[in-house]
C-alpha cells in the first residue's frame, strides 16, 4: 500500500510538472508568466521528494524509485500530450512507454 501511495505521489507531480512545462505550448497566459509558472516547481519538488522517500523505504535501495519514476514520467508525458495535444500514438511511441511500462514492472515485482 505504501509503494501505492509513493506511485500515486509521482504520477500527481508529473502531471503538474506537465502542465508546468507545456503549459506555454497551450495557453498564451502561462507564456506569458514564467514566473508565475515558475512557482509550481515547489510543491512539484517536494511531491518528488517524498515520492522519493516512500520508495526507498519500502524497496531498501535507491534505483527503483528512480527507475519508476522514469518510467513513469514517460507514461504521463505520453497520457498528457494525448490529453493536452491530442498528439497520436505512433508505433515508435508505442514500443518506448511499453519498455517504460516494463521497466516499473521489472523494479515493483522483481524480487
Amino acid at each position: 500500500m505504501k509503494l501505492l501511495n509513493g506511485i500515486g505521489i509521482i504520477i500527481l507531480a508529473q502531471i503538474i510538472s506537465f502542465i508546468q512545462l507545456q503549459g506555454q505550448v497551450k495557453w498564451p497566459w502561462a507564456k506569458d508568466h514564467p514566473l508565475v509558472m515558475m512557482l509550481f516547481g515547489l510543491p512539484i519538488g517536494y511531491m518528488f521528494i517524498k515520492s522519493t522517500g516512500i520508495i526507498n523505504e519500502v524497496t531498501g535501495e535507491t534505483w527503483p524509485g528512480r527507475l519508476i519514476g522514469q518510467g513513469i514520467g514517460i507514461i504521463m508525458f505520453s497520457i498528457m500530450s494525448w490529453i493536452m495535444f491530442r498528439e497520436p500514438l505512433t508505433i515508435k511511441t508505442g514500443v518506448c512507454i511499453a519498455l517504460a511500462l516494463s521497466v516499473v514492472v521489472i523494479q515493483i515485482f522483481w524480487k
